[in-house]
């Protein structure tokens, strides 16, 4: 089954309302704390960012796949309950494979619970969408979450330490110095 040019367009449009138009950090000025917290290094940025995404198009995904069953005198705690179901499996996988930053940001990792981002778009998008289209939200949304981390760790481990180390597989590299 073709999707219609139109519906590619709008599929382009969603992902991308996520990175600029509604960007979390940004435009919205959501989840604050954790992206102060955390944007210390350019690494904890990087896979917080990449934590807040998986997070945020799974539970779009599983809200839309469950849409037509939620009563909804019963969607709110339902909600929950998924979103705290994917950030234990994110929880999870990153204690398995990615330790070091699991120690540094686990924490956090677990706040995204709380994350009224993640709840908003469950609400208002994934549980009125199409499995497709609420992939595309909670991708672009994702990206723009991980877009604003990502700057603003670069620029705060820049500045603060006067280098610079980005993640390479599961290592990291020193790439620059500012200071000596």
């Amino acid at each position: 089954m073709r999707m219609s040019t139109s519906s590619n367009t709008n599929l382009k449009e969603l992902f991308l309302n996520g990175i600029v138009k509604e960007n979390t950090i940004f435009k919205l000025a959501l989840s604050l704390c954790p992206s102060i917290a955390v944007t210390n290094s350019l690494k904890n940025g990087i896979y917080m960012g990449l934590a807040v995404m998986f997070v945020q198009v799974m539970v779009n995904i599983t809200i839309s796949l469950m849409r037509k069953i939620i009563q909804a005198k019963v969607r709110l705690p339902i909600f929950m309950l998924v979103i705290s179901g994917w950030v234990t499996v994110t929880q999870l996988l990153m204690a398995a494979f990615v330790p070091d930053v699991y120690a540094k940001v686990g924490l956090y990792i677990a706040l995204i619970v709380a994350f009224a981002s993640i709840l908003a778009r469950a609400e208002m998008f994934a549980s009125k969408n199409s499995i497709l289209p609420s992939m595309a939200d909670g991708l672009g949304m994702g990206i723009g979450f991980l877009f604003a981390l990502t700057t603003i760790s670069f620029f705060r481990e820049l500045v603060g330490k006067g280098s610079l180390t980005v993640p390479t597989g599961l290592a990291t590299q020193h790439v620059f110095t500012f200071i000596n």
